[in-house]
């Protein structure tokens, strides 16, 4: 092992929340950073166009991690799209902004997480943000990630009349969903200005702070495991066995590299580490938790006068099922151009993409082997419970009902999956079964927790329990998969962090 300069900070993985973490820190001229990112770290005028261009979404083979994933017991093996390289992926996803709700945080707040309230946290989404948009009360002004509400005369036709056969069937309309209210039907808040991905590589690591010198950055670094003496984090040691020396170490490799990372450090189920001859340094139930949003789609041919496909991410329906708990909003119907236009008969389509967003299934995250090269085995056990299949099943019930508006009929020639032929709940249900898949939203594998909650492997500020000198900040540690995109709150939870343990 070849040990290199001592810093106050590593932090592992330069994604939505490691590069927030280190723009943040440094903010302090005598903290000296290492900043290690597991594919390439790019300068700021360097990246790609996979990574830039917020009309492509989940990158390219060179930009993600291979990750594959069982859906449901049966199933083959889906590919679980997950961004490498700095930025994470903050630079491949479709740049749909939005936050966490107030239920959502209530959600966190039962499990017995403190200091994280919808009140507590709004004034650091505040901080994040800039944006013209919306109530003063609500969105921020001159933070550093741009967020550009889209509106109904921005988007496309197709996208148009999607909201105006929500509203037909009821569904109230909502300007700003991050804002006041949320349920309803919306255009979308991205972050994309001029078509270009605002990933935290760019928001945040800009030329100014990369310039600083007490941040180093290194890229093509992957992190193979913590270096421990007895329960105190050392350092860490990098795949082509590199020891990186630092006073405190942050794990932000998200929801399946920083659960990997505490596996092979030997923090996680003794029995899974005593089957893999790992010395267990603290028995907790790391990977026991993962949870992500089920998804299934509809998908339309447009019809020859309507084949407007750009922008390719615009609207949402944000609602309850017949079956949401208290104030729960837990459907997504999500209208997107994200299908090629080659698919469709006429050359041009829209996705009607379900979820349900506050699901109860929860799937596992175990090491293959030791070396960390070997990716996770990931079983997400989507619609693992009776209660998640029947409102999944009302979802697609409802995009089809949207779509069989009069406003959407006049832009559509006709539904090319599942098609006019699968009508049925047998039918559905078999096809939802064997097709279902996932919106990438992946968190809870390292989840925060109360000190009665058995579940938990962080506590409120991130740190590991039972270790001292280790935090887990990144999607991670959410105690419960909040009711909508994930990459804001990822974000707003390093932010929240640095403001409330770290910033000095």
């Amino acid at each position: 092992m070849a040990k290199k300069k001592r810093h106050d900070v590593v932090i592992a993985g330069g994604g939505s929340a490691g590069a927030v973490l280190a723009a943040r820190l440094t903010e302090d001229p005598t903290r000296t950073v290492l900043l290690l990112e597991g594919g390439q770290a790019y300068p700021v005028d360097g990246n790609p166009d996979v990574l830039t261009n917020g009309s492509r979404v989940g990158g390219d083979a060179e930009h993600d991690w291979g990750y594959t994933a069982q859906t449901r017991p049966g199933n083959p093996e889906i590919a679980i799209p997950r961004g490498k390289a700095l930025g994470g992926s903050s630079a491949v996803n479709a740049t749909v902004a939005l936050r966490a709700r107030a239920d959502d945080f209530q959600q966190w707040a039962d499990r017995g997480v403190v200091g994280w309230s919808y009140d507590e946290v709004l004034e650091t989404y505040k901080i994040l943000e800039n944006t013209p948009d919306g109530d003063d009360e609500y969105r921020g002004r001159s933070g550093p990630l741009p967020v550009r509400q889209r509106t109904y005369e921005t988007i496309t036709e197709s996208l148009r009349a999607f909201i105006d056969s929500g509203i037909e069937l009821g569904l109230d309309r909502v300007d700003d969903p991050n804002g006041a209210a949320q349920r309803g039907v919306s255009p979308n808040p991205l972050t994309a200005v001029d078509g270009i991905r605002q990933s935290t590589a760019l928001a945040y690591l800009t030329a100014e702070v990369r310039s600083r010198e007490n941040l180093t950055i290194r890229g093509e670094a992957l992190v193979d495991r913590v270096l421990f003496e007895d329960t105190s984090a050392l350092g860490v040691v990098t795949a082509d066995g590199d020891v990186h020396l630092a006073d405190d170490v942050i794990l932000s490799s998200g929801t399946y590299g920083s659960a990997a990372i505490l596996l092979r450090s030997g923090v996680g189920p003794k029995s899974d580490l005593d089957a893999l001859g790992i010395d267990v340094v603290a028995d907790l139930p790391v990977g026991r938790r993962l949870q992500d949003h089920p998804f299934f789609f509809n998908a339309y041919a447009l019809s020859p006068e309507s084949l407007g496909m750009n922008p390719v991410a615009g609207a949402l329906v944000w609602t309850k099922s017949s079956e949401a708990r208290g104030d729960e909003l837990d459907l997504h119907i999500s209208a997107t151009h994200l299908m090629e236009p080659a698919a469709s008969p006429t050359g041009g389509a829209i996705v009607l993409a379900i979820a349900v967003v506050q699901p109860e299934s929860v799937g596992t995250i175990a090491l293959r082997s030791t070396d960390p090269n070997d990716p996770p085995v990931i079983d997400l056990n989507l619609l693992g419970t009776p209660r998640d299949r029947r409102r999944m099943m009302e979802g697609l019930r409802l995009s089809r009902r949207i779509a069989s508006g009069t406003a959407f009929s006049q832009v559509v020639a006709s539904e090319l999956f599942p098609g006019d032929a699968v009508q049925t709940d047998d039918d559905l249900y078999a096809l939802i079964d064997s097709q279902i898949s996932t919106y990438a939203h992946p968190t809870s594998s390292v989840p925060m927790g109360g000190p009665d909650d058995d579940h938990a492997v962080v506590d409120n500020a991130g740190v590991v329990r039972g270790t001292n000198r280790l935090r887990v900040v990144d999607a991670s540690i959410m105690p419960v998969v909040p009711s909508t995109a994930t990459n804001l709150t990822t974000i707003m939870i390093a932010e929240h962090i640095y403001r409330n343990h770290l910033m000095r």
